[in-house]
Formats: C-alpha cells, sequence, structure tokens
C-alpha cells in the first residue's frame, strides 16, 4: 500500500497549482490531506474520481476555509470514521480515519501554537489524541497515524535548532512527541533513514524553501506491529502546492 500525506494549505488553491496532474503521476493507492480550507459541497469531486480516486472523504471544520482533513483511495474501505467524538477537534477538522483489510489510515491535523490560546488548544489537542489513539490500538493495532504534526522532534529535524522558544519546537512539544513515539509508533522517516536531515516546511518568508531553511513537521507514524512492513518512506520535496511538501509511506499488507 502506497500512501501520501499532505498539508495542500488550501486544496482549491493547490488544484490550481496542478496538483492533480501531480497526484496521477505520483499514483498513490491512499492519500491523507491536512488542511484542506474547504467544504465537499465547494469541489468538483469529478476531479479526483477521474484521476483513479473514486472513495474520497472529506472532514471539514465548522469555520469556513480553516483547516479540515480529507482521505482519497483507490481501494474501497471497510469503513470511515470521520473524527474522533471529541469535540473540540472534531469542530476543527482533525482527524478523519479509513480501515483498509487489517490496516488503518489516519489523517491527522494537529494545531499549530500561534499565540498563547492556541498553544494551550494544542497541548489540550496533544494530550487527548494521545490518549485517544492509545485506545484505538488496541482495537486497530495496525495503524497508520499520517499528517501535519506541527512539531519537529529533534534537532535534525530543524534548520535551525537554536530556535527553543518557538512553537513547533518548544522542548515540551519535543517531549511529547517524544513519549508519543516511545509509546510505541515509529517515525518510519526517521527509522529508514537516522542521518538524513530533510525537511517537509518551509516559510514562505525570506526566500526559506530557496534556501532549504525548513521544518520536518509532517509524520508518517507506524505502530510497532507494522514496523517490518515499512519498505519505503520519503519525502517528496519537488511538489510545490503548498509551503509543505508531501511524504511518502509504502507498506507491505495482506493485499499484496
Amino acid at each position: 500500500m502506497k500512501i501520501i500525506s499532505y498539508n495542500v494549505n488550501g486544496i482549491r488553491a493547490a488544484l490550481n497549482k496542478g496538483f492533480i496532474d501531480w497526484l496521477k503521476i505520483a499514483n498513490p493507492d491512499v492519500v491523507c490531506l491536512q488542511e484542506i480550507k474547504a467544504l465537499k459541497e465547494q469541489l468538483d469531486l469529478d476531479i479526483f474520481e477521474e484521476a483513479g480516486y473514486t472513495h474520497n472523504y472529506w472532514f471539514s471544520a465548522q469555520k469556513k476555509g480553516y483547516s479540515g482533513v480529507a482521505i482519497l483511495s483507490k481501494i474501497k474501505p471497510d469503513h470511515v470514521e470521520f473524527g474522533t467524538g471529541i469535540e473540540s477537534m472534531d469542530f476543527e477538522g482533525r482527524n478523519i480515519r479509513a480501515d483498509f483489510n487489517g490496516v488503518s489510515v489516519m489523517s491527522m491535523y494537529l494545531p499549530s501554537g500561534t499565540n498563547d490560546d492556541r498553544l494551550a488548544h494544542k497541548f489540550e489537542y496533544m494530550n487527548m489524541i494521545h490518549e485517544y489513539l492509545n485506545e484505538l490500538r488496541e482495537a486497530f493495532p495496525n495503524l497508520v497515524v499520517c499528517g501535519d504534526y506541527n512539531i519537529c522532534h529533534e534537532e535534525i529535524d530543524i534548520h535551525n535548532p537554536k530556535m527553543k522558544g518557538v512553537s513547533g519546537f518548544l522542548p515540551e512539544e519535543r517531549e511529547w512527541l517524544g513519549n508519543f513515539i516511545n509509546s510505541g509508533f515509529i517515525d518510519s522517516f526517521r527509522h529508514l533513514h537516522p542521518g538524513k536531515q530533510e525537511y517537509t516546511w518551509w516559510s514562505y518568508r525570506a526566500n526559506a524553501r530557496a534556501n532549504n531553511k525548513g521544518w520536518r513537521l509532517d509524520y508518517a507514524m507506524v505502530t510497532e506491529p507494522l514496523q517490518e512492513n515499512i519498505k519505503r518512506s520519503v519525502i517528496l520535496s519537488d511538489a510545490v502546492h503548498s509551503d509543505h511538501c508531501p511524504i511518502l509511506l509504502e507498506i507491505e499488507t495482506q493485499n499484496n
């Protein structure tokens, strides 16, 4: 199963930048999108279906033009779970999950901590989602949690490790992500590439992308039972439809 995760920073904007043509060439089985910034009703779903993604599921925020996640799939899922049942998360459209023949795939968009209120919300989300996923793993031990975690884990994951006072690289955020991984999740990219310094997000300011002054905020996390199934985990930095770039995870499944 080939899975791509992509914070598109607005699916309509990404479509205008050639997202569909790129998607046809990349040709994943499943796509996890974050920050779609649109309602399903605002999209021409034929575009996705013509590209092969006849099974597409959208979970938008209540606030228009904000947040939201989606899953596009060539394979029909056994079940799709819209949200988590936790109101503060679901109001902002931050989680959607599709279950496929023994493997569950979640698209997750963890909040950013742009000010004190949002940082408090981010920490609240982090604690609740960890608890939720720990419970979910009991029912779905083969779990993939793809998305924008809005945290760099280690110094290798950020172009300037001195930025310790900025949300996304706060010691408390990094500690949470470390605890998350230690509780039984594998950072698939770092598992296969322990020394690679690559990024998935660049500020639009100061020519950051051209100078590769980036952050690795996007992860394809898998539960420990899937560790031996990880075939490939790469960052697709050539795709330029967003301030993020997509990540790709390939795992062996029972269907292969």
